[in-house]
């Protein structure tokens, strides 16, 4: 970063300025260093977005979460093509991720214990295709930590059931409609319904334990 200097201000002015500001904006500073840092993603397939996008929002490290649909070709699905089943496309979120912080092992443990990966027809009270579990993945690499983790699950499971989550070469992803995102906050009372009548967090509980 560089300051231009004008001759009218004093040295002592300058560096008094610079230490307000970094005191009084510290939000800009994480925003700039976000922005900056080294990031990766992952496209994640668990049932509901509004909850999956909930779930990881409250890792550390994670730095975005876009709800969104993946999995076909068709360009530019809506909510209403996606849910009814006729597109193809899997209701999916986005995770951006600082690797520094957090690792994508501990991304993908945490996809595993927040859904019910027994199921293959959908999620919880949601069935259907573009309801259930998958994991996507760019390249080889990706895809061998992606086994790495499911064979670390399927030995230390706490079930019997076997494990139903599909991996996929990732394709184009499409953000959902603005009302979509971040619904839990911006929708509280009607997103905590629906998530409990769902069954979800009683489910995964009944799979993993507390």
């Amino acid at each position: 970063m560089s300051f231009r200097v004008y001759p009218l201000l004093s040295t002592p002015f300058i560096i008094l300025t610079l230490i307000l500001t970094l005191i009084l904006s510290p939000s800009q500073a994480e925003e700039n260093f976000n922005s900056n840092a080294n990031t990766e993603s992952i496209i994640l397939a668990g049932g509901c977005f509004w909850c999956i996008e909930s779930d990881y929002e409250k890792l550390d490290g994670v730095i975005d979460v876009v709800s969104g649909y993946s999995g076909r070709d068709m360009k530019n699905p809506t909510y209403k093509q996606v849910s009814a089943g006729n597109s193809g496309h899997i209701e999916v979120v986005k995770v951006t991720y600082n690797p520094q912080v957090i690792k994508r092992a501990r991304i993908l443990d945490h996809f595993w214990r927040h859904i019910d990966p027994t199921r293959d027809d959908g999620q919880f009270c949601d069935r259907g295709p573009q309801y259930r579990p998958a994991i996507f993945y760019n390249n080889e690499s990706e895809k061998q930590s992606i086994l790495k983790s499911a064979a670390h699950i399927e030995n230390t499971k706490p079930f019997k059931e076997p494990l139903k989550v599909e991996f996929i070469q990732a394709r184009a992803f499409y953000p959902a409609e603005d009302y979509h995102q971040d619904y839990y906050k911006k929708n509280p009372v009607r997103y905590n319904y629906y998530r409990f009548s769902c069954g979800r967090d009683a489910r995964i509980e009944e799979l993993w334990g507390s």
